[in-house]
């Protein structure tokens, strides 16, 4: 690895840390702004950022990119239905995570972000055919014992769990076939959902239930601000994603749940049980071994495996 090489490596893992960390704390933002619904919480933040990325991309004049991408759709219909889709789908996230952190369920989002890469890989099986090998298929059965663990101990499905990772999973689906750089397609899922936020806000304004605009300036600044804190994490991992490869992606990604993790039991004092124990003890496991399914050892170990059970039969 030459300098230049070296440099553009530390750049990548600066920013891509960095983007993991920031949405790690985020919920820190949103219990400052918890007097506030998620309802209007979401509809700022779908506004703001709306706002933000149009300043930013005059800013970076990217409105020729902005016109090609409006040039697609015009001739590619099925781009619009997959960016809508998109838009919705990632205002179910937010909102569900705004939901989660301001009703003290941020250990069950952290393990929503957890199983968020497996949903991802599961994903591909399904629509782009990929496959898994022997350790990978292991690692599901392990995190799927640890769902099923929750969920017979509550007596339901985790589902602010489950929902922030087949929402953002899905998510990241439309992502990959949409083809478009995070910024233009922030800017485009933003305006396909900003008319209903507006809408919305408008319903609370007149319903004498806005917050916004209240004489509880801190509470303005931080429902404006919704939308830089949601958009710069996203423009940094974009720069770093593509700097670095893409298994140490993978690995920086649990960084963000981490945090959430340890803020919900740390400051929050939400209680984390045995059951809490088991369960997050057969998801690390699980990623544990996912992370190190494609290494060099985990491939000779299976190769003996297979060869070994065809020499049986």
């Amino acid at each position: 690895m030459n300098t230049t090489e070296e440099n553009t490596y530390k750049k990548g893992l600066f920013y891509t840390a960095f983007s993991y960390i920031l949405w790690g704390i985020l919920p820190l933002y949103w219990k400052m702004i918890n007097n506030v619904s998620p309802e209007e919480i979401l509809a700022h933040r779908i506004f703001w950022s709306f706002i933000f990325m149009i300043a930013l991309l005059t800013f970076t004049k990217e409105w020729k990119n902005v016109k090609d991408v409006s040039k697609r759709m015009i001739n590619n219909p099925g781009l619009i239905l997959l960016l809508v889709i998109s838009s919705l789908l990632i205002s179910i996230n937010w909102f569900v995570y705004i939901w989660s952190v301001n009703n003290d369920h941020l250990i069950e989002a952290s393990l929503g972000y957890y199983i968020n890469p497996l949903i991802s890989v599961l994903l591909g099986m399904l629509f782009f055919k990929e496959k898994l090998n022997l350790w990978q298929k292991l690692s599901f059965l392990i995190a799927a014992v640890g769902v099923l663990i929750m969920t017979y101990h509550y007596g339901q499905i985790p589902f602010v769990a489950v929902t922030l990772a087949l929402s953002f999973g899905l998510y990241g689906l439309t992502k990959k076939l949409t083809k478009l750089s995070s910024g233009i397609g922030l800017t485009f899922e933003t305006m396909a959902v900003t008319p209903i936020a507006i809408i919305y806000l408008i319903m609370l304004a007149t319903q004498g239930e806005l917050e916004f605009l209240s004489f509880h300036v801190p509470t303005n600044l931080l429902l404006i601000g919704a939308g830089i804190a949601t958009a710069v994490p996203l423009l940094l991992f974009a720069s770093g994603a593509q700097r670095i490869p893409l298994f140490m992606v993978g690995v920086l990604q649990y960084i963000a749940p981490t945090i959430t993790l340890i803020i919900g039991i740390v400051l929050y004092k939400e209680p984390f049980t045995k059951i809490e124990v088991m369960t997050f003890s057969c998801i690390w496991t699980s990623l544990l071994l996912f992370t190190l399914s494609n290494s060099r050892s985990f491939k000779k170990a299976e190769f003996k495996l297979k060869n070994r059970n065809s020499l049986e039969m």
